[in-house]
């Protein structure tokens, strides 16, 4: 997807770049999936207070790995992509408050600030003429026009306002009891995962009908 988005436990979704494609995914998704297989691991008790440390051991390695996810970005690909480095920041802010309180509404409060800031950017930016997602990415869809740009960041800044609201429902929904933080995680990982893949497919047309080049037509112009 991009250079990042999501996370986290969220990592936050966007098209791909041309290069080294295995190598984002895995910064973007690795240490939400960390996260992920720590927490389940760690769930070997019941009541309250077992999932809730099973969170916080969650939690830790998630901020472990997403500090190796910045370092593994700056040694391979030579950049901290600014997503990631928001995300990044996100995550070792709430992952601290969640360690600290002992508190895993902290862990679901996270991604709606980081889906609803991503919104605002880039349906603010396409508001006022600026293709925000591609300064945000750093990187270049090949022969993409700015009018193309400009409609992914609008796409992708009114997705990422669905998420937001979605999240914040489920939050609530937490909060009264009325769903458990193992389901809100198993969406969280696996359904906005599938979600985001699917919207990336839907903008392809999007993309193609603005200039987007593909890897035959890239390759016979460079010939």
């Amino acid at each position: 997807m991009s250079d990042v988005l999501p996370s986290g436990p969220e990592p936050v979704p966007a098209p791909p770049p041309a290069k080294h494609g295995w190598l984002n995914f895995a910064i973007d998704f690795g240490p939400l999936l960390v996260f992920f297989l720590t927490y389940k691991l760690s769930s070997n008790g019941d009541g309250a207070f077992a999932a809730t440390a099973a969170a916080i051991k969650g939690t830790a390695a998630f901020m472990v790995a997403i500090v190796i996810a910045m370092a593994a970005s700056k040694w391979k690909l030579g950049r901290i992509s600014p997503m990631l480095w928001m995300s990044s920041i996100l995550v070792l802010g709430f992952g601290a408050l969640t360690i600290w309180f002992h508190d895993e509404r902290f862990i679901v409060m996270k991604p709606t600030i980081i889906y609803g800031a991503f919104a605002a950017m880039l349906i603010g930016g396409w508001w006022f003429g600026k293709p925000m997602l591609k300064y945000l990415l750093q990187s270049a869809l090949e022969g993409l026009t700015e009018k193309g740009w400009l409609l992914l960041s609008r796409n992708w800044g009114l997705f990422f306002a669905a998420l937001g609201i979605a999240n914040h429902v489920m939050y609530e929904l937490i909060q009264a009891k009325q769903m458990s933080f193992d389901l809100w995680l198993t969406i969280k990982v696996w359904g906005v995962t599938a979600l985001s893949f699917l919207f990336t497919l839907s903008q392809v047309p999007v993309m193609l009908k603005n200039g987007l080049a593909m890897p035959e037509e890239a390759a016979a112009d460079k010939s």
